[in-house]
């Protein structure tokens, strides 16, 4: 250690000497203190210079630049269940990957399964941000080069937008806005939307086509189209390259058991129908609430297109990989099917070998009688089919995710967040 101080012994002499009430100091004392000054700033200056020695000091980070052979894709929305499983695929197909969420839906423990799964420097980031600071936004795109962008953050319960839509316009609507012209301003030239069939409401005449119109009934629906029209109206007088995709009911998971959807308890109400029916089978409730038995279906029940999560990221790889500068698509995902919620239960039963307790209650505000796809043009132009249709097996490999996670993902405090 180095001692700057005096010692007491040198006496009265080397005080600041008072007269008439001002003090003046002693010109040693003085000239002490700019050695002190002069020493810091030497010692600082030799520190700087030898952290910039360090070989990793002027480095930037592998993520900050382009890299010829490699797609930097960031996912939006990627510790969500449908992100993360979207974020899983295209790790295991070589892109990078940043993941931006703000963790009101999303869960850290999905994040820190896949960097465990992806280790490698340069692979896998997590930054968590809101969308809907402007701010936070642009300096995530400075400080990143990105190729591409897959927007899956959004609040997205038919239910719980007819309570709370101010919330939805919010979440969707601006903050697709946020997200595009920040695209705009930093030169990123892909964007793969998530979209959904809320936005064509409930149409006369089935399968729904992309021509289907689109009027939507509940604030989830109109807020995704008045963020579908923010693109196209963009898109007409831009480079950039845009996939729009509309997606009917997910289910299922990983295959692999690694990833699945663990919704946050106190929005169990409502949540997908295939959690509502593995919380039941589970016993965290009674019995599962069947809302809606007089609609213009074949047993009274809703009539829904399911499609395995599985099946639904792939076709938001493919539509990254068929992407084309000024070149917008515009595509349902579904398998082209409808199955009843009667169906639906009676599948749910049967992977999970639980006799499920129902009770039937009046129609949920928002909800539509009957919507399935066709899934025609997807398959023509991007060579996509759902693979994954057997509603029991889905719900299989699902219920085997949520009986090894009974609390979901559980901690994730050791998770790296940037």
């Amino acid at each position: 250690m180095f001692n700057f101080g005096r010692a007491r012994s040198q006496g009265r002499q080397n005080r600041s000497m008072s007269l008439g009430g001002l003090d003046y100091a002693d010109p040693k004392k003085k000239n002490n203190y700019l050695g002190k000054i002069l020493l810091t700033a030497s010692l600082t200056a030799l520190c700087i210079f030898m952290l910039k020695q360090s070989p990793t000091f002027n480095t930037p980070s592998v993520f900050s630049r382009h890299e010829p052979g490699v797609t930097h894709v960031l996912v939006t929305g990627g510790a969500g269940y449908i992100g993360s499983h979207a974020a899983l695929r295209l790790l295991k197909d070589s892109y990078r990957v940043t993941i931006v969420d703000n963790l009101s839906r999303g869960n850290l423990g999905a994040v820190k399964i896949l960097q465990e799964l992806f280790p490698e420097p340069g692979r896998l980031q997590f930054i968590y941000a809101d969308l809907g600071d402007a701010k936070a936004v642009n300096k995530i795109f400075t400080e990143n080069a990105f190729d591409a962008v897959m927007h899956f953050a959004a609040v997205a319960y038919v239910g719980e937008s007819t309570q709370f839509p101010l919330k939805y316009y919010h979440n969707i609507t601006s903050n697709t806005l946020v997200v595009l012209e920040t695209m705009a301003a930093h030169g990123v030239k892909t964007l793969i939307y998530s979209s959904t069939c809320a936005t064509y409401g409930e149409p006369d005449i089935m399968p729904i086509t992309e021509e289907t119109p689109q009027v939507p009934i509940n604030p989830y629906g109109k807020a995704k189209k008045m963020a579908e029209d923010i693109i196209l109206d963009f898109s007409k007088n831009s480079n950039m390259a845009v996939m729009i995709l509309r997606y009917f009911n997910v289910i299922g998971s990983d295959p692999e058991g690694r990833l699945g959807e663990a919704p946050r308890p106190e929005l169990r109400e409502h949540g997908r129908i295939s959690g509502a029916c593995f919380d039941a089978a589970r016993g965290i409730m009674p019995g599962l609430q069947i809302k809606g038995t007089d609609y213009k279906t074949g047993d009274g029940t809703c009539v829904r297109d399911y499609i395995d999560v599985t099946d639904l990221v792939d076709a938001h790889v493919k539509a990254l990989q068929k992407a084309k500068p000024r070149k917008v698509g515009i595509y349902n995902v579904g398998t082209g099917k409808g199955s009843s919620v009667k169906e639906f239960v009676e599948a749910c039963k049967k992977a999970t070998g639980v006799e499920i307790k129902i009770d039937y209650l009046p129609r949920r505000a928002g909800d539509y009688a009957e919507v399935y796809s066709d899934p025609s043009k997807i398959r023509k132009e991007l060579n996509w089919t759902a693979k994954h249709t057997n509603l029991k097996e889905s719900l299989e490999t699902a219920w085997r995710w949520q009986k090894l996670h009974r609390n979901g993902y559980g901690s994730s405090s050791s998770v790296a967040v940037y």
